[in-house]
């Protein structure tokens, strides 16, 4: 009969906001981060790719043809390494063909440009891209149209901010961090602290390393890392294309 006693309505609904409580935090522990990589950096499919993996981590390769991608095969990856990259799970976003700002292109010229790059996925049996990355982080209104009228789900643009569904736009989202050769651990910790009560912190990486663009380079012991700190830290690491659950 103590046992019951015990058991009184009154106990039984303290138990339960304890542990509703219990469950928040616990959720809010597993912050949510996700991993972009842009300009088709061969270090991107010799070196992330297979880090990612032994993490167990997933992330988005954004894609451009921009640059000296069609001569320097050295320092950018062909297309079967970004079809390799695909088949590994990792998800395949859009970059435009020539890395121009849209700011400065028409309607037609953004259009063609994000179309190019569909249509070489399809020819390398890549699914059609639903995510976009904004050729050096500037938007306009006329290329969040354009994504939208191609059924694009997300685009990231620059910031340094934890991306919040219930307020940013979906086409319009922002960074958490911006890796660059200065960047620090506690920078990057940072950036990951931000994901919190909802919000998911989007890391922006280039070549890893870089040799082409050295203002964007990451060194790759430094990388590292920054993964181990995720995985330390108990985070869930997603390819941009997953925010869609979230979203939903």
């Amino acid at each position: 009969m103590k046992t019951l006693t015990c058991l009184s309505l009154p106990c039984l609904a303290a138990l339960l906001l304890a542990f509703v409580a219990l469950s928040a935090e616990e959720s809010d522990s597993q912050r949510l981060v996700v991993l972009t990589f842009d300009d088709s950096v061969a270090s991107h499919a010799t070196f992330v790719a297979p880090l990612l993996q032994k993490y167990g981590f997933g992330a988005t390769f954004f894609i451009t043809e921009g640059f000296e991608f069609a001569v320097d095969k050295k320092h950018y990856m062909t297309w079967e390494q970004i079809k390799a990259l695909n088949d590994a799970g990792f998800e395949i976003g859009n970059h435009t063909r020539k890395h121009t700002a849209v700011t400065k292109q028409t309607p037609e010229q953004i259009r063609a440009d994000v179309e190019y790059i569909e249509q070489q996925c399809a020819k390398h049996d890549i699914p059609r891209p639903t995510s976009f990355c904004y050729p050096g982080y500037q938007t306009s209104e006329t290329a969040v149209k354009v994504l939208r009228e191609r059924g694009y789900r997300f685009a990231r643009a620059g910031g340094a901010a934890a991306y919040d569904p219930t307020q940013d736009a979906p086409l319009t989202l922002p960074q958490a961090f911006d890796s660059k050769p200065d960047c620090t651990l506690e920078q990057f910790k940072a950036a990951v602290a931000g994901a919190r009560e909802g919000k998911v912190a989007v890391m922006t990486f280039h070549g890893v390393p870089d040799i082409q663009h050295p203002w964007v380079n990451t060194d790759p012991e430094k990388f590292e890392s920054y993964l181990a700190y995720l995985k330390e830290a108990g985070c869930k690491v997603i390819a941009m294309r997953d925010l869609a659950k979230l979203v939903e």
